[in-house]
């Protein structure tokens, strides 16, 4: 985090209304959606530097400078996440920068920092809404934030940019609405949902569902689920993190885990170390939105929103608005491995889509694209600045790997 951190504050979007309520893809209404959301940097007077940033599962609107507080939040704005999670991509002369750009990034709709979600208050029973917030899909998500864009005055986007689950949103905007974005980059992510991934993550959702504080849903008047989210954390963790990272941070510190469990004693580093992620990861997020949103990702499916039977098909769609996609794979990827970029620009090709495949070398895994900006900001820049369409006239871009 930079000494000059810019201080930010949370904005807040409202669509809908009783006469014209959110209809959500699943056949839901809600009377009126709230969306949380950040700026950085000035929309031009063109208004076409705008690039939408979505974050990953449990990231947040919150993606540059210093927010200190988000209005709604309750306790689980915690000081861990008041920096931006990507204050080392955003800023001046950064990746995304901000003497060029103006980047938006949205907390996702069902989330739990400051949109509607599960936690938020029902206005029919001034409770939280609990386990009737309906289930969200990610055009749910991709069309409240397409709201937040018609409202900005924003047509059409430079870029839309997603990292891990993001970069599913990102492709789902891309081809769901093709004429609102010129360049598509997703991040460490995929074109579906795999077997692998599929287990990892029904393991996280019946570690929630089978904590007895959970309830159906309906917990927020006693006590949290708070050993099934933790358990569904360290699930995710060792997907985040490569396993030899994991290791090197768990050398630095043995945490206190007494009173953890009541019979198995912790006796290695990485097990406190796993047990310190879920403990600190359940001060900062609910429950019920983490189950909202691993339910989105195991039901995402691109071809059935789009209403095409093949992904030919869909990407006919970004080849036809003359998109050019940007994918970035990670080779050390435990969570979206590379052989799912792989696919992915497969797809790309079949269809005739302009794009370029970059392979980062890292040893930090799925979390690279938080940690080290001097392995993308070149590519990015190089993208955003339409340097690669400068390139491209004279001879193709070739895949970089």
């Amino acid at each position: 985090m930079s000494k000059a951190a810019k201080t930010q504050e949370t904005q807040f979007f409202h669509t809908g209304s009783a006469e014209e309520p959110f209809e959500f893809a699943s056949g839901h209404t809600l009377p009126g959606i709230t969306v949380a959301y950040e700026t950085y940097g000035k929309l031009n007077a063109t208004r076409s530097n705008a690039i939408l940033l979505f974050h990953a599962l449990s990231g947040s609107q919150h993606a540059a400078g210093i927010t200190t507080s988000v209005a709604g939040t309750d306790e689980r704005w915690t000081e861990e996440i008041h920096n931006g999670w990507w204050d080392l991509f955003i800023g001046p002369d950064k990746a995304l920068d901000t003497k060029r750009y103006f980047i938006i990034c949205a907390n996702y709709l069902g989330g739990c920092y400051g949109s509607s979600g599960p936690a938020s208050i029902d206005p029919a029973t001034d409770k939280p809404y609990g386990s009737t917030f309906p289930p969200v899909r990610t055009c749910d998500v991709v069309k409240s934030q397409l709201a937040l864009l018609d409202h900005l005055g924003i047509k059409q986007l430079h870029a839309v940019i997603g990292a891990s689950v993001g970069g599913l949103l990102a492709i789902n905007f891309a081809t769901l609405y093709p004429e609102r974005v010129k360049l598509v980059v997703p991040i460490a992510s995929g074109c579906r949902t795999t077997v692998l991934t599929r287990l990892t993550l029904f393991e996280q959702v019946l570690a929630i569902e089978n904590d007895p504080h959970f309830k159906g849903g309906d917990y927020y008047e006693g006590e949290a689920p708070e050993y099934g989210l933790a358990l569904a954390r360290m699930i995710s963790h060792k997907t985040f993190v490569h396993l030899d990272a994991i290791e090197r941070r768990a050398r630095q510190d043995l945490k206190q885990t007494k009173g953890s469990l009541s019979w198995y004693k912790v006796q290695h580093n990485v097990e406190s170390y796993m047990l310190h992620q879920g403990k600190k990861f359940v001060k900062r997020f609910d429950a019920s939105t983490y189950l909202r949103i691993a339910d989105m990702w195991l039901r995402f499916d691109p071809l059935r929103d789009a209403g095409v039977k093949s992904y030919k098909e869909l990407f006919a769609r970004s080849k036809d608005a003359g998109q050019h996609y940007l994918v970035f794979s990670i080779d050390s990827d435990f969570c979206f491995y590379p052989e799912e970029q792989a696919e992915l620009v497969a797809h790309l090709e079949k269809a005739d889509v302009s794009n370029m495949h970059i392979t980062v070398h890292s040893d930090k895994g799925h979390d690279s694209f938080l940690l080290e900006p001097q392995l993308y900001t070149p590519h990015l820049s190089f993208l955003l600045e339409g340097r690669w369409a400068k390139a491209s006239v004279d001879r193709p871009v070739p895949e970089v790997e």
